[in-house]
């Protein structure tokens, strides 16, 4: 394969957080391990978010300083430049005096997520892909005729999705135009290799609560937050004898009771009270089973995010009902994060086990009853699920796997 001019556009000065730093800097540092000249642009009108403060900031220190930390350690070194777009619109970054005849030379720029509105904030390129790491909303406001959709979308040269089902007989959901290609979440193998797990507890890490992004399908709505398919399911830890460990983002406890039950906790990733969290909800899961962490304070460096996976003896977790009801086949990417390191995976299923082998390491469930199952079998053979799951990454997931595929499909 010739060596390709590669932009990964993407926000993660926008939103700073582990999760965002993995998903980019896989695509992104897999690219150059094949290979390719990888540069990292970031050119979001958003304003930069301050996670020592905790809120958006119209100062980019705090942007710099993260960026040229996180693709240092990614092995991208100064291969990034950042657009104070919803500024002065001046570059920044050591790519900075290059970054705009750089981009408008590249053979592929990928708009990860879409979260860059390239048809307002964008640039001349000759090829820009939009890479949908999270679809069905865009697929259902395309095919609606929503204007702005519409317009984003009609930006872009080609299209790819995570969502492996979509625009096969095993989805209904409308694809995109230009829809050249479906993959999945590239994982840099020897980043998670992790020895065995030092918590006997099974992990997930995600928001409990997200409102404002539902869209109708068939008349029905698609819930976008994650807490309406975790109720479904909400009393699987206590029924399956396991304590589960939701990380996620419940606020900031009251400092007194915090410092008061610090002296009583036996681990400490876990919160003992979090005043914002919906009260009946905080009852159910504590009923069911679920312990609780402070998912924000863990996702703020990508590191303690990796050893907080790399600790655990496994993940059980749930999907958005966006991608379960249309079985979309889309997979986390920090689920394939938790394989990567060899831990074992009960998840609800999308449609992914149409196209990814379950049954041993990784688990699709779609009851309550299925997931307990999925439990007691990990814990009847713990090391034959983990080398499954390690396996899977490699075989499924791994960087080297992913994005050759990925270019090939698009005819690069």
């Amino acid at each position: 394969m010739s060596r390709l001019r590669i932009a990964v556009l993407g926000t993660m000065g926008a939103d700073p957080f582990a999760g965002m730093a993995w998903m980019h800097l896989q695509i992104a540092a897999g690219f150059a391990r094949c290979g390719h000249d990888v540069l990292y642009v970031e050119t979001t009108s958003a304003w930069p978010y301050d996670a020592s403060q905790w809120r958006r900031v119209d100062d980019a220190t705090y942007t710099l300083a993260y960026l040229g930390r996180v693709t240092e350690r990614f092995g991208l070194g100064e291969r990034w430049a950042y657009r104070r777009s919803w500024g002065d619109g001046a570059w920044l970054g050591p790519r900075a005096t290059v970054a705009l005849q750089w981009l408008a030379d590249a053979d592929l720029v990928f708009n990860v997520a879409g979260a860059t509105a390239v048809e307002r904030d964008g640039f001349a390129c000759r090829r820009m892909v939009l890479l949908g790491t999270d679809p069905v909303a865009v697929e259902l406001k395309y095919a609606s005729g929503d204007p702005r959709t519409v317009a984003h979308v009609e930006a872009h040269h080609d299209v790819v999705t995570y969502g492996e089902n979509i625009g096969t007989p095993r989805s209904p959901l409308p694809p995109l135009p230009r829809l050249r290609a479906r993959m999945r979440q590239p994982v840099l193998m020897d980043l998670w290799d992790a020895g065995p797990p030092t918590r006997d507890v099974f992990t997930t890490v995600g928001n409990w609560r997200q409102d404002g992004n539902d869209v109708a399908w068939r008349g029905q709505p698609l819930r976008w937050s994650k807490h309406h398919e975790f109720l479904k399911v909400i009393d699987v830890p206590r029924r399956a004898g396991r304590e589960v460990e939701l990380a996620t983002n419940l606020g900031k406890p009251d400092e007194a009771k915090a410092a008061t039950d610090a002296s009583h906790a036996q681990d400490p990733h876990q919160i003992r009270t979090a005043e914002s969290l919906d009260r009946e909800h905080w009852r159910l899961l504590r009923e069911g089973g679920w312990r609780l962490a402070d998912g924000p304070a863990l996702s703020i460096d990508p590191w303690p995010y990796r050893d907080y996976i790399c600790a655990s003896r496994g993940e059980f977790t749930v999907a958005r009902e966006f991608n379960v009801a249309p079985r979309s086949g889309w997979f986390s990417e920090r689920s394939a994060c938790y394989l990567a390191a060899g831990r074992p995976v009960v998840t609800q299923d999308t449609g992914f086990s149409d196209v990814l082998p379950t049954g041993e390491g990784l688990f699709a469930f779609d009851t309550a009853e299925q997931a307990i199952e999925a439990i007691h079998a990990i814990d009847g053979d713990y090391e034959r699920h983990a080398k499954a799951a390690r396996q899977i990454a490699r075989d499924w997931f791994r960087a080297e796997v992913v994005l050759p595929r990925l270019l090939a499909d698009l005819g690069a």
